[in-house]
């Protein structure tokens, strides 16, 4: 069976680096997951910036931008007000923009899980009640 998802930073840098601790899970679980992953731009600068040294990896981002494996599904300016809710609401965490844009597109993409490494998606809840549909390795 095949999922929709949206992907967090943690695995697509782990995917892309093999020296990622969580390399291996998360190469296991793509196969698992259909085209495209939803993504947002602040996650893809998270993960630019965590592949710095790694000028393949970063190409390999673009690569899978433009073949379609990844899709920006996702308008920070759009959903500004909603994401300053879940940010004040996550205060405590403190919760990333990047987090909060993974939130609010699984409250927008109902059929879709969030892949993550992140154990603070097993917090966060979508419509102030509901937890997360995870791919997680704590799953």
């Amino acid at each position: 069976m095949t999922l929709a998802a949206i992907v967090d930073t943690g695995p697509l840098v782990a995917f892309l680096d093999r020296a990622e601790r969580h390399h291996g899970w998360v190469a296991e679980r793509i196969g698992d997951i259909d085209a495209p992953l939803l993504v947002c731009e602040p996650m893809l600068a998270e993960t630019m910036f965590l592949l710095a040294r790694l000028p393949k990896a970063q190409d390999a981002v673009f690569e899978l931008l433009e073949n379609g494996a990844l899709r920006i599904a996702f308008s920070v300016a759009e959903q500004v007000a909603e994401l300053h809710s879940l940010h004040r609401k996550y205060r405590d965490r403190p919760m990333s923009l990047a987090d909060a844009c993974i939130v609010r597109m699984a409250e927008l993409n109902e059929r879709h899980v969030v892949f993550t490494l992140d154990a603070d998606f097993t917090i966060y809840r979508k419509h102030g009640r509901e937890p997360l549909a995870l791919i997680h390795p704590a799953a």
